[in-house]
This record gives structure tokens, C-alpha cells and sequence, in this order.
């Protein structure tokens, strides 16, 4: 009997040690199971009764009772205090120090392509022309077909094109060319439109070259309009975009939907063609900006204009190129990386 009665008393004892120690609510359950749950300590003393006189049972059993008594009133009140440390914890973390400067709202700004595709579409807007759209998910025929690009014709192998349904002629549009057809077969000439939006191209990703880019194509669909009109287009778009200095060079080249076709650079906007050493364009004096022609009388004729009546010129437009040498930007990963320190810099 008086052994038990010791171990008690030594629970008690041990149980206040303990109970100093503990700071978490999960240590404190688990010392109240360890010594008043159905195998705790005070549990395992009180297996024994059976052992004791009729007379030490009661005595034993009262020892017992005062001891959990104790124990939980202290379990209880260790309880409080944790969560009120917890509570006071949550309130300092929370708590706003009034004598603080405020923080800075932060503002977002336009996209150096978002501003890029404005002020091209603003120029163009001043000459009269209009804005046209259409899908990112384009049909065959109206991206290739209709272009004079037909199934197995051997520019098809240089657009790399991302097929979303091959068999069903479904892919992701490689150029903004088929916005262009969609106008003219809803709308009579004349038309005068540019087409900005975002196009897909299977190429590498570095530092000049992205799976996804920007273009801005433009159309003109009029009576007697000749290569002499799409020279003097591009010579004003030259000179509102880059400056009066700015000139434009026409080399010959081909493109299946325009005859005759063209590649067309612009005055370098680093050295204006006079440094040898220029790193921008190499001392060439000239960097290609765009392609453009007088649209072939047969795609005029698959849309059902006149060809004999109507004649028209076309030209697209590297967005990301033309941002590049404007803002001086190296990398053309930085248009889609999202960096907030290198978007700042356009809040204009």
C-alpha cells in the first residue's frame, strides 16, 4: 500500500516538472495520455486495487482521485496559457505599426508589344485603314490553301507548322495571312485593313527566335494600285515609327501569295548606316524589318475579287523585331519572361 501511495506522490512530483516544459498543445495532450489514459501511469497503479485490503482500497483509491484531480485542473489551466501565447503570437504577427511609412502602391504598365502594335496600328489607322481579327485556331485552308500554298508545295516545310488536327486540315495559324483572306471574301473592295495578333511557328527557343511571336500583316484592295503605293506606305511607316531620317531598301524576293515580292529593311536605327563597326547591323547600314508585294491575282481570285478590275499589296511585320530595335532590347526571351524590373521600364 504505501509503495503505491509513493508512486503517486512521485507522479505528481514528476508530472509538475514536466508540465514547465511544455509550449505546444500537441505535448500537452500527449502528457495527459501518458498518465491518464486507459495505459497511463495513474491507470496502471490502479490495477493493483485488487491486490490491497479492504480497508487500503479506499484510501488507495481516494490518493488516486486527487492526484487526476490535480493533474487535469493544471492540464487545463497550462491549456489557457498556451492558447493564449498562440493567440498573442498571431495578434503581434497581424498588427499593424500605424507609425510606419505606407507602402507604395504598385502600378502595371503596358507591354512593349502591347505599346509596339499601338502606335503600328496608329499610323496605319491615320492612312485610312481599319483593324481586323480572326482566330488563333485556323483551318488549313484558309492559312496555306488559299495563299497558293497548297498540300505538299515546299514552303509549307519552312512554317513548321503546329498541327492540332492534321487530317481535318486544324492547326495553330503561322502567319495573320488568313485574316486577311476571311476580309476579302466577306467584303467587297475597296479594303484597307492591318491585322495584329499572336502567331505559332515550331522554332527554337534563344535569344532571337520563339515559338510564339507577334505580327502585324496589312492589306490594301483598291483599283490601280501598284508597287509605286506600297513603296511610299512603307517610306511614311518608316519615317512615323523611327524618325525622318529613317529610310527603307527593297530587295527582290518570293513569297507564293504576292508576285512581285520583297524583303524590306530599314536604315539601322544604331548608326543610321554610317559606323562600319556597328554591332546592330553589322556595317551593313540596313536591317530587315518586314516582307511585303503585290498580292497575286490568283488569291485575289480564290476570295472572288476581280483581278482584272482590282490589284492590291500586302506586307507583314515582325512585332518583336521591330520592339527590338526600337527599345534596344537584346533578347526577345524578355517580351515573355514577365520580369517586372524589365517591364517598368515602358511605363510611359
Amino acid at each position: 500500500m504505501d509503495k503505491l501511495l509513493s508512486e503517486l506522490r512521485a507522479i505528481r512530483s514528476n508530472f509538475v516538472e514536466e508540465l514547465e516544459k511544455v509550449t505546444e498543445q500537441s505535448d500537452l495532450e500527449k502528457l495527459k495520455v501518458q498518465l491518464l489514459g486507459k495505459k497511463g501511469e495513474i491507470t496502471a497503479i490502479m490495477k493493483n486495487m485488487g491486490q490491497l485490503s479492504k480497508e487500503d482500497r479506499p484510501k488507495l483509491g481516494q490518493e488516486a482521485n486527487l492526484t487526476r484531480n490535480y493533474i487535469e485542473d493544471l492540464l487545463a489551466t497550462r491549456k489557457k496559457e498556451i492558447l493564449k501565447l498562440v493567440e498573442n503570437k498571431k495578434i503581434a504577427a497581424e498588427s499593424i505599426d500605424i507609425s510606419l511609412p505606407g507602402k507604395k502602391d504598385e502600378f502595371g504598365s503596358r507591354h512593349p508589344l502591347a505599346i509596339m502594335s499601338k502606335q503600328i496600328c496608329d499610323i496605319f489607322i491615320g492612312l485610312g485603314y481599319t483593324i481586323a481579327e480572326g482566330p488563333e485556331v485556323e483551318l488549313d485552308h484558309y492559312n496555306f490553301e488559299m495563299l497558293r500554298l497548297p498540300k505538299g508545295h515546299p514552303a509549307r516545310d519552312e512554317q513548321d507548322t503546329f498541327y492540332l488536327d492534321y487530317e481535318k486540315g486544324v492547326l495553330l495559324r503561322s502567319q495573320t495571312s488568313p485574316v486577311q483572306i476571311r476580309v476579302m471574301e466577306e467584303q467587297d473592295p475597296p479594303i484597307y485593313i492591318v491585322c495584329p495578333g499572336r502567331v505559332y511557328r515550331s522554332d527554337t527557343v534563344d535569344a532571337t527566335h520563339s515559338p510564339v511571336f507577334h505580327q502585324i500583316e496589312g492589306l490594301a484592295i483598291d483599283e490601280n494600285l501598284r508597287m509605286s503605293d506600297l513603296v511610299a506606305t512603307l517610306e511614311l511607316f518608316a519615317v512615323k515609327l523611327f524618325g525622318e531620317d529613317a529610310k527603307i531598301r527593297l530587295r527582290p524576293h518570293h513569297f507564293p501569295f504576292t508576285e512581285p515580292s520583297c524583303e524590306v529593311d530599314i536604315s539601322c536605327w544604331t548608326c543610321d548606316g554610317h559606323d562600319p563597326e556597328c554591332k546592330t547591323c553589322h556595317g551593313e547600314g540596313y536591317i530587315e524589318i518586314l516582307g511585303a508585294g503585290m498580292v497575286h491575282p490568283e488569291v485575289l481570285e480564290n476570295c472572288g475579287i476581280d483581278s482584272s478590275k482590282y490589284s492590291g499589296f500586302a506586307f507583314g511585320i515582325g512585332m518583336e523585331r521591330v520592339a527590338m530595335g526600337k527599345y534596344d532590347i537584346k533578347d526577345i526571351r524578355s517580351f515573355y519572361e514577365n520580369d517586372l524590373r524589365f517591364l517598368e521600364q515602358f511605363n510611359l
